[in-house]
């Protein structure tokens, strides 16, 4: 995972090869994930990002194993970070808040 800044956004781009990334930003990347996912839970049902979330292709799936899903990452993440109830949870911001923080924080 690479994070670069090109024209005026932050990017993340997922390379295998990269070593060497510091832990202090794979931890913030986690924690601004989180933070979003939270944020995106509390939207109106009506805001476009949140229709787009919501959206379920009606596509016929390709074979194999499914790929890891961004949603899938974060879920992963809270079972980390031990986060119970999270449906609860997030609709209390200053708490999600704090659980946003602690990820920073957070060592595997």
């Amino acid at each position: 995972m690479v994070v670069y800044h090109h024209n005026g956004l932050n990017k993340v781009k997922i390379v295998d090869n990269v070593v060497n990334i510091p832990p202090e930003t794979v931890n913030y990347i986690k924690a601004q994930k989180l933070s979003w996912f939270g944020h995106l839970h509390r939207m109106p049902e009506e805001r476009m990002f949140k229709k787009v979330y919501k959206w379920k292709p009606v596509l016929t799936k390709p074979l194999g194993r499914p790929k890891n899903r961004w949603e899938d990452d974060i879920r992963n993440g809270m079972k980390k970070l031990k986060i119970k109830n999270w449906t609860n949870c997030i609709q209390d911001r200053n708490n999600w808040k704090l659980h946003a923080e602690k990820a920073k924080t957070f060592n595997d």
